[in-house]
């Protein structure tokens, strides 16, 4: 019997160059059996069948069968040692991430690992990791992972089920809120089976098609290394919790320089999912305060590779002589990722920002063309979408599928009429210039509506309260971004202005909601699931991470539900349209840009397979060093 093709997801140049209808990872997993992946099966008490598998998915087939020797994209020959650098901006003291308390560490879960996982080429599937094997009926009421016997903690207790249960009770107990609101009510039982054996019940309400992954993405503590220590999963932590991956904590010197070294007893070494991975000796991070230093020190060699997330840099700053000796490499690599939506968002918990047509005005002011242009060295594409650069991304008219799951929400008078026929939103645009008076005008038309009226001094106020706006920025980068677009708002009226702080402020005020504007970024998945709710749901606004903005929106939260429920990928597909139409015509943000590239350089001493995976660049996982190539570096001269 002849394999069916998988289903793999496009861009949306690939899927209009195919001309074709193209229907088509993010908590607990993102990307969630095929029938031929069965590697068992059997019938449970009721004789409801129970499938017994090395991995899961909702759609289509696992692209690993069970017995694969290595992830296709890796090189399973590649060599161990070496050390790669990278930087980081501000400083840490703690390293603990799962708290809302301290300032984490850049890689603080290095050394976290969980049950299943997925890979960087096949979006849907998960796979068995710390288990040998998962059992679940046709229900997916509940799932059995079979635990590895050979998983070990980095200093050699062994990793049981009873730390699967610890973990779990801990995250429900201790775990931010954000997490126990929308996990609470998930799961009803879970129960130790035996030495390696766990069983997850879900409760009747649990979402089925998130279910499996849910629990399998739970990472793994040691529950006798937590009762030694007496450490809680809501405070800072001065070291890294216990873990079994392959790196931990080698060296620190605390806000300044993190090393992590790879452990020589790492249990999972010749994992098939760890062939040709992790094969850096060491990973070293190095702390500056601001961009420009870190680049300045890159020049010289103080760190080896660099993410550029800077487009100035990237087009005007590589002349160095680093770089003309041939010692650096700097290339441009593809990344099949949904494109990060990144923006600015509005606290809707402020009076202000809850008329939409306020937001729409200062919307209106950010001339992303001029930017793009001026500022970007036009290496950047637009965001329209929270799912940009996809086959989920909503486009044109609504469908008739779509239509059919908006309709009941207009007729309930949670969304407006015209979203049943309105193209969906797009992004303002703008002329060539900073300025674009359309905009202008047309902001100032809706600021006049709304009773923003200027006074003789040009700045407008409403009852005697002037309209201010403060735009939350930690990053000095970014002052050039922020500045002609603060510039464009006080020509509007408005009392604009920007506030840089520290990075540990920066934090702990976008946790508190003390900003009117603050950059955010979106990163959704191929399969969206019941983690949407700590991006947009109402239960999550009083207290979250991801959900910045503050949202509450019965229509969105219905309509979550939708998505959530999903049970083809069709469905799926016309849930999230619609969940991107109505997200998009809320305005609760000013759209900044994307791009479908990895800028990155590097000292010419790494290597990476000449066919990277869509899903991941994978620099400190598939990559290698090249230790002769690093001497001749080094009698060179390169690094000073």
């Amino acid at each position: 019997m002849k394999r069916p093709e998988p289903h793999r997801p496009r861009t949306k140049a690939q899927a209009k160059a195919l001309r074709v209808d193209a229907r088509p990872w993010l908590f607990g997993a993102g990307a969630l059996l095929g029938l031929a992946m069965i590697a068992g099966q059997a019938f449970a008490a009721g004789h409801e069948e129970v499938t017994v598998s090395h991995g899961y998915t909702n759609f289509g087939e696992l692209k690993y069968p069970a017995d694969f020797a290595h992830l296709d994209y890796v090189n399973p020959d590649a060599p161990k040692g070496g050390e790669i650098s990278i930087w980081a901006q501000g400083t840490f003291d703690s390293f603990n991430n799962f708290a809302r308390e301290g300032v984490a560490a850049t890689m603080a879960t290095i050394a976290q690992e969980s049950i299943m996982i997925g890979t960087a080429d096949d979006p849907y599937g998960v796979y068995c990791y710390l288990c040998e094997t998962i059992e679940y009926p046709e229900s997916r009421d509940w799932v059995i992972f079979n635990l590895r016997q050979d998983v070990t903690f980095s200093d050699g207790r062994p990793m049981t089920a009873a730390d699967v249960e610890f973990t779990f009770n801990l995250f429900m107990e201790q775990g931010i809120a954000e997490y126990r609101n929308v996990v609470s009510g998930f799961v009803s039982e879970v129960e130790v089976l035996g030495d390696y054996k766990i069983k997850f019940t879900f409760t009747e309400e649990a979402p089925r098609r998130d279910v499996i992954s849910f629990a399998g993405g739970t990472s793994v503590f040691s529950k006798s290394w937590f009762e030694e220590q007496g450490v809680r999963l809501d405070e800072a932590a001065d070291a890294p919790f216990l873990g079994t991956g392959a790196y931990m904590l080698d060296s620190v010197d605390i806000g300044r320089q993190l090393v992590y070294g790879r452990n020589p007893n790492f249990w999972g070494a010749d994992h098939p999912m760890n062939v040709g991975q992790n094969n850096f000796d060491t990973i070293r991070v190095e702390y500056f305060a601001d961009g420009s230093a870190a680049f300045e020190a890159f020049k010289v060699g103080e760190y080896t590779f660099r993410n550029e997330n800077s487009s100035l840099q990237w087009a005007t700053g590589y002349d160095f002589q680093a770089l003309e000796n041939g010692w650096v490499q700097k290339v441009e690599l593809p990344d099949g990722n949904i494109g990060t939506a990144q923006s600015w968002v509005f606290n809707l918990d402020r009076e202000v920002w809850q008329d939409p047509d306020v937001r729409a005005a200062v919307a209106l002011m950010f001339n992303f063309e001029w930017s793009n242009e001026a500022l970007f060295y036009g290496l950047y594409e637009r965001v329209n979408s929270f799912w940009e650069n996809s086959d989920l991304e909503a486009t044109g008219t609504p469908s008739d599928a779509e239509i059919a799951l908006l309709q009941p929400l207009v007729d309930e008078g949670l969304l407006p009429a015209e979203i049943l026929t309105a193209e969906a939103v797009m992004a303002p645009t703008s002329g060539t210039r900073s300025l674009d008076r359309g905009n202008l005008r047309a902001a100032s038309e809706l600021l006049d509506a709304a009773g923003w009226v200027a006074g003789d001094d040009g700045m407008r106020s409403r009852d005697g309260v002037p309209l201010k706006l403060v735009v939350l920025n930690y990053s000095p980068a970014f002052d050039r971004i922020i500045n002609p677009y603060i510039e464009n708002l006080r020509a509007l009226g408005i009392d604009a202005s920007m506030d840089r702080v520290d990075v540990p402020q920066y934090i702990e005020r976008r946790r508190s909601g003390d900003f009117d504007l603050v950059s955010h970024s979106f990163s959704m998945g191929f399969e969206p699931g019941v983690g949407l709710r700590q991006w947009y749901g109402s239960e999550t606004a009083d207290d979250s991470s991801r959900n910045l903005m503050r949202l509450r929106n019965p229509a969105v939260d219905r309509l979550l539900t939708t998505v959530i429920d999903s049970q083809t990928l069709d469905d799926l597909t016309t849930a999230t349209h619609a969940l991107d139409r109505v997200l998009r015509s809320e305005g609760f943000w000013v759209p900044q840009w994307f791009k479908d590239v990895h800028t990155v350089a590097y000292y010419d001493m790494y290597r990476h397979p000449e066919n990277l995976p869509p899903f991941a660049l994978g620099e400190m996982s598939f990559w290698w060093y090249d230790a002769e190539a690093a001497e001749r570096l080094r009698s060179e001269g390169a690094f000073q």
